[in-house]
């Protein structure tokens, strides 16, 4: 079987600083994250520390967000200062400059980096506690630009399935923007054919939409082509696959072994097929099986497929929170 292709890649990733980098947040703490700790080996990260970069120290009075409305603030309720307008400053010139990225690992329920489930208060006199959630500055700028990237928070990132569908669209991502690199249409022939069967799962519209770009490349620039397959690809990637979808793509590659496997053989893969689908085990012990017919039998068709080694091995986890199971 061959070489991985996800080992040919590293995805650029911002993390917030204070997921295993660096002991900045307002108590001078650093969180623990095992997953950002697992992919630094195979991840060219950019840390930073909105916060401090807009020119709070370490340690630091905690900041809210504050306001009515549409009309938000970032406030230092100990002191009254109002860091809003050196945040917004920060944001607009770093996300301004970061350049190509291929995904986003921010703190949950930060004022800066939370884009989701941020805690918003309300600048009315006498009132509080919370009025309600939001994003935070950072966070939602990232959301604004890049929402289309793989963007989550380290909170969601404990449950196995979002964390299998950030992983499958970040090494897909970086794959594609290294070959954006030296664009080719051959190249972009080869990725479409590499990657039909995660996007049949992902997608099939998405799938056929893609493989029309591929197919009319001649009536446009090459580079205009790698934009609009940029785009779909990106569509095509950002909901997770329905399970269904997923036993779908593996029941077409059984079909490639169903003359070659014993009955016992078949029986224990339409049982994990089961156990999948009713959630008990994660994606990726089906797709194991499957690899390892690949390997036995050598079919090259199915070697070449993202689906069955969308991002390294050593990634698969299968630790859960037991939260946030929708997406």
């Amino acid at each position: 079987m061959k070489a991985m292709v996800t080992g040919m890649v590293k995805p650029r990733v911002v993390v917030s600083k204070c997921l295993e980098f660096d002991k900045c947040r307002y108590d001078g703490s650093m969180i623990r994250s095992p997953l950002v700790a697992m992919l630094k080996p195979v991840v060219e990260f950019v840390p930073v520390c909105p916060e401090v970069e807009a020119g709070l120290g370490v340690p630091r009075d905690p900041i809210r967000i504050m306001g009515t409305g549409d009309e938000r603030r970032l406030i230092q309720p100990s002191t009254g200062r109002d860091f809003t307008a050196d945040m917004r400053r920060f944001v607009g010139e770093f996300l301004g400059g970061i350049g190509e990225v291929d995904g986003f690992i921010l703190k949950s329920r930060s004022p800066s980096c939370g884009f989701t489930d941020v805690k918003l208060y309300s600048a009315k006199p006498g009132v509080t506690g919370p009025s309600g959630k939001g994003s935070g500055f950072f966070g939602a700028a990232v959301m604004e630009r890049f929402g289309d990237l793989a963007v989550e928070d380290e909170g969601r990132l404990n449950n196995f399935r979002i964390r299998e569908h950030f992983l499958t669209r970040l090494f897909a991502i970086a794959r594609f923007r290294k070959e954006r690199a030296v664009p080719s249409m051959s190249r972009l022939v080869k990725f479409q054919a590499e990657n039909k069967l995660l996007l049949m799962a992902y997608n099939q519209a998405g799938m056929r939409k893609l493989g029309r770009i591929v197919a009319n490349h001649e009536r446009m620039p090459v580079p205009e082509v790698f934009g609009l397959y940029s785009e779909g690809l990106r569509a095509a990637l950002m909901k997770p696959p329905r399970h269904v979808s997923n036993i779908n793509v593996l029941m077409h590659a059984l079909g490639y072994f169903s003359e070659k496997i014993t009955a016992r053989e078949k029986s224990f893969f339409l049982e994990s097929l089961e156990r999948y689908r009713l959630g008990k085990i994660p994606l990726s012990s089906p797709i194991h099986i499957v690899r390892s017919w690949i390997a036995r039998f050598g079919t090259e068709y199915l070697a070449d497929q993202t689906f069955f080694d969308p991002y390294p091995e050593q990634l698969v986890e299968i630790t859960d929170s037991g939260k946030g199971r929708d997406l």
